[in-house]
């Protein structure tokens, strides 16, 4: 795992534990989310489980679930706004992680 992804995924953890929203430049857009998992993909790709709070996004979704891939986010800092995570729908155990890292 590149170097930068490892930092994210410690970033992602740090929004995840403060109970924190994290902004996230990702696909060109600014967003503001709720990390409610984050953990690897079965091909080995570090990725964050979220509900997206507000931003833009390249499939027009401005809110919603959302999996992003930590080695193509961008610059990341943790807000001083509370995530509302868990929020309806989320379940634990992510069936789309092979290892998860850390969960609401």
């Amino acid at each position: 795992m590149k170097e930068g992804a490892t930092m994210r995924m410690e970033t992602a953890r740090e929004a995840l534990d403060q109970g924190r929203c994290l902004e996230v430049r990702y696909d060109g857009f600014t967003r503001v989310v709720e990390v409610h998992a984050c953990g690897y993909t079965r091909q080995g790709h570090a990725v964050m489980r979220v509900w997206q709070v507000r931003g833009g996004s390249a499939s027009g979704e401005r809110t919603g679930w959302k999996m992003l891939r930590l080695d193509e986010a961008r610059a990341m800092a943790v807000l001083d706004e509370a995530s509302e995570a868990p929020r309806r729908g989320y379940r634990r155990g992510d069936a789309d992680m092979a290892r998860i890292v850390a969960q609401v």
